[in-house]
C-alpha cells in the first residue's frame, strides 16, 4: 500500500521538525515545504492528501496562501490544518476564514496529531 503524502509548510524548525517526525511514525510520507509561496503548485504536482501549516511566517501570509489553495479548483478539496501558537486567537480565526479544515495550537497538535488527522480526513 503507497503511504499517503502530507505537506507541511513551516519556517520554524522544531516545530517543523516534530511534526515532519510525527507524522512519519504515523506512515506518511512528508515533503516540507519551506517556502510558501510554492505550496499551490506542489499541491497541483503532488496530490496530497493533505496539507499542515504553521500560520506563523516572516516571509508570507500563509492565510492567503491557504486561500489560494482553496480557491483552486485542482486543490480546493485538500484539508488544510492550520497550526499557531496557543492563544493567537486572531490567527487561527483568520485561518478559518481562509479555509483551513481545521486549526489548532502547536503543542496541541503534537500531542493530539492522528485525532486531528482523523477529523481533518472525515468524508462528509
Amino acid at each position: 500500500m503507497t503511504q499517503p503524502l502530507a505537506l507541511v509548510v513551516y519556517e520554524k524548525l522544531l516545530p517543523g521538525t516534530q511534526l515532519v517526525n510525527r507524522l512519519q511514525d504515523l506512515n506518511y510520507r512528508v515533503r516540507a515545504v519551506t517556502d510558501s509561496n510554492t505550496l499551490l503548485a506542489i499541491a497541483r504536482q503532488e496530490k496530497p492528501m493533505l496539507v499542515l501549516a504553521d500560520l506563523e511566517s516572516s516571509r508570507a501570509d500563509i492565510c492567503r496562501v491557504i486561500a489560494e489553495l482553496k480557491g483552486d479548483a485542482a486543490t480546493q478539496h485538500i484539508p488544510v490544518i492550520a497550526i499557531a501558537r496557543e492563544g493567537d486567537t486572531a490567527l487561527l480565526k483568520a485561518a478559518q476564514t481562509a479555509g483551513a479544515t481545521l486549526v489548532a495550537g502547536e503543542t496541541t497538535i503534537l500531542g493530539h496529531l492522528s485525532q486531528f488527522l482523523d477529523q481533518a480526513l472525515q468524508v462528509e
